[in-house]
């Protein structure tokens, strides 16, 4: 059996964590398309008849993952907006989830970030406009909303605060980034916010 729980995926037994934990393992390795329900089942050791009664098939499971990993996240983003009142601790908490989440939850961030979602799941919203990015740049939006961050486009500044970091994610996830992501996170977050804090760019002047 594969490790269970994790904080990704809230609300479900044991088994059905092991399942979706051995398809999130096979479809990060072998990708949706090469993965087969019998090799779910195998790496996970449920039988095939749980497999389908829980997810009809293997578009189910993967259906499952999606929703449950972003669940997850949301359920972060709730912690995240109840602990911070800036637009700097909630962008910068943020970042560090995104980074902790992809040392302690690799397989869940590749299959979010990296997967083709909408090649097997055409129904599912593009990762960028799910709940929980959109909500990513709403704490951005305040920001500009309370004077925190430099009037620009919304776009913009979004891609100002998560880029770098997204791609740091990336990276990690590829083995191009050697150490822990958490070891890049000071200079990384100081330089960001630099570049968007309201009347930064008249100081600099």
């Amino acid at each position: 059996m594969l490790q269970t729980p994790s904080r990704l995926f809230p609300d479900m037994s044991s088994r059905s964590v092991c399942t979706l934990r051995a398809a999130l393992r096979l479809f990060n390795e072998k990708g949706y398309f090469s993965t087969s329900v019998h090799e779910i089942v195998a790496e996970a050791g449920v039988s095939v008849g749980f497999a389908y009664h829980h997810f009809s098939d293997k578009k189910g499971m993967a259906q499952a993952l999606f929703g449950h990993l972003l669940a997850g996240m949301g359920d972060l983003l709730d912690a995240i907006e109840h602990e911070y009142e800036t637009a700097q601790d909630r962008c910068s908490a943020v970042i560090r989830m995104l980074f902790d989440l992809t040392e302690n939850e690799p397989d869940a961030m590749g299959f979010i970030i990296h997967a083709r979602h909408r090649e097997f799941l055409p129904a599912e919203k593009s990762i960028c406009s799910t709940d929980a990015f959109v909500r990513m740049r709403r704490f951005v939006a305040e920001g500009i909303e309370r004077g925190e961050i430099e009037p620009m486009d919304g776009v913009v500044a979004g891609a100002m605060v998560y880029g770098s970091a997204i791609r740091m994610v990336c990276l990690r996830l590829d083995g191009l980034v050697p150490e822990p992501l958490h070891t890049y996170f000071d200079s990384l977050w100081q330089r960001t916010w630099a570049s968007v804090q309201a009347g930064q760019s008249a100081r600099v002047g």
